[in-house]
């Protein structure tokens, strides 16, 4: 780099990849130092589009560098400022300016983070949405032979296009779990998803079904629009909660941390607003011994930025995987022909500039967008109940 950069162009592509569309922005640059982001904000891939073109207008001309600057003036040049579509927008193009600035220093985005704090990002995998009962327990008893230390289940029901009724899940999931504890022993890391799908009363039944010590984690058993409700279910239930995949910002958290509500911050990267904001989730969650598990669901930038920021704070615990058999197809090697591969449980640290990940643009330029939504689920008696 011997002048000032200039933003050129921004692009984004929300495209199919594996099941699911992933939405990947390229900020461009005069000095061909260019970069990628990732957005989080699955199933709404058009949305954060759109909001990303109206960024682009302003944003062309501008010095990629200032990343700090570019976030704040996305942010509050407007008056209608945050919001889950926008700051997937915002976190998607602080990605890529992060990229760019590790290219353009030849250092790679951690060091702009304060440095490496750690060499190898340890993981959790998951049983998988499919798998229920004595199926679920074999699964983890397989993942822990491949070395997986920490291992989550999903709820019995969890796969249905459907029907899901709570009260029908509770019961045989908190069987399963017991079960699960004493076919894997004390030493292994046993948590759960609940995927938001909980009434309060619901979450604390649950609860009280498990036998002491069974459960290390609890993940998003309720909806998280109000904190006073999980701090009701935290004087039910010494389980500890994994929470914030949803959250948009610093501000969604500040309760939670403060309130002590929960243990583990499920921060998802791509969705809070980029690895600027993550920085500042971290700090303030060190301040209060709350520990990072973040969000990785979709593709490789995702998880590159993340083990980046995994490998530059303190208060990190584990971050979200697939073990390689799942074959869902994310990581699709023609798409994404160098990204972050696992090391039996744990991602090592790229040592290379910026994200150190390389994209096939023509070949996503080639693949299209498919629509896709979630299910809508429903209870027996008919009415919508959570996804």
């Amino acid at each position: 780099m011997t002048t000032k950069l200039k933003i050129t162009a921004i692009k984004p592509y929300p495209v199919w990849v594996g099941t699911r569309n992933q939405m990947l922005v390229k900020v461009e640059t005069d000095q061909g130092i260019f970069g990628w982001g990732e957005s989080g904000l699955s199933g709404r891939e058009r949305a954060v589009a759109g909001a990303i073109e109206h960024y682009r207008e302003f944003l062309i001309g501008r010095d990629p560098m200032q990343i700090g600057r570019i976030w704040q003036e996305i942010y509050r040049s407007q008056y209608f400022e945050g919001g889950r579509v926008l700051q997937a927008a915002i976190s998607a193009i602080d990605i890529a300016l992060h990229d760019i600035k590790g290219k353009a220093l030849e250092v790679p985005v951690y060091e702009l983070l304060g440095g490496k704090q750690r060499d190898r990002i340890p993981t959790f995998a998951s049983t998988g949405d499919d798998s229920e009962g004595d199926v679920a327990i074999e699964r983890a008893r397989e993942l822990r032979a491949q070395g997986w230390q920490t291992i989550r289940f999903f709820p019995v029901g969890q796969s249905s296009r459907d029907i899901f009724e709570p009260r029908e899940s509770i019961g045989a999931t908190a069987s399963m779990l017991n079960k699960a504890r004493e076919a894997l022993g004390d030493e292994v890391v046993l948590g759960i998803d609940y995927h938001h799908r909980l009434s309060v009363a619901e979450a604390a039944s649950f609860c009280n079904k498990l036998g002491r010590g069974v459960l290390d984690f609890l993940e998003e058993p309720i909806r998280d629009e109000t904190p006073e409700a999980y701090e009701s279910l935290r004087t039910m239930t010494a389980i500890p909660f994994a929470i914030g995949e949803e959250f948009a910002s610093k501000w969604q958290f500040l309760p939670y941390i403060e309130r002590g509500i929960h243990q583990f911050n499920r921060l998802d990267v791509c969705n809070v607003g980029g690895i600027t904001e993550a920085m500042k989730v971290a700090g303030w969650s060190e301040a209060h011994y709350v520990d990072l598990m973040p969000h990785n669901p979709l593709g490789p930038v995702c998880t590159a930025a993340t083990i980046h920021l995994a490998a530059a704070v303190p208060n990190f615990a584990w971050l979200e995987t697939r073990a390689p058999e799942r074959k869902l197809g994310f990581d699709n090697s023609e798409f994404f022909p160098v990204q972050p591969r696992l090391d039996g449980p744990d991602y090592p640290v790229s040592d290379q500039p910026g994200l150190g990940v390389e994209i096939n643009e023509e070949a996503i330029q080639a693949q299209s967008f498919r629509f896709w939504e979630a299910p809508h689920l429903k209870r027996r008696d008919g009415s919508v109940t959570n996804w």
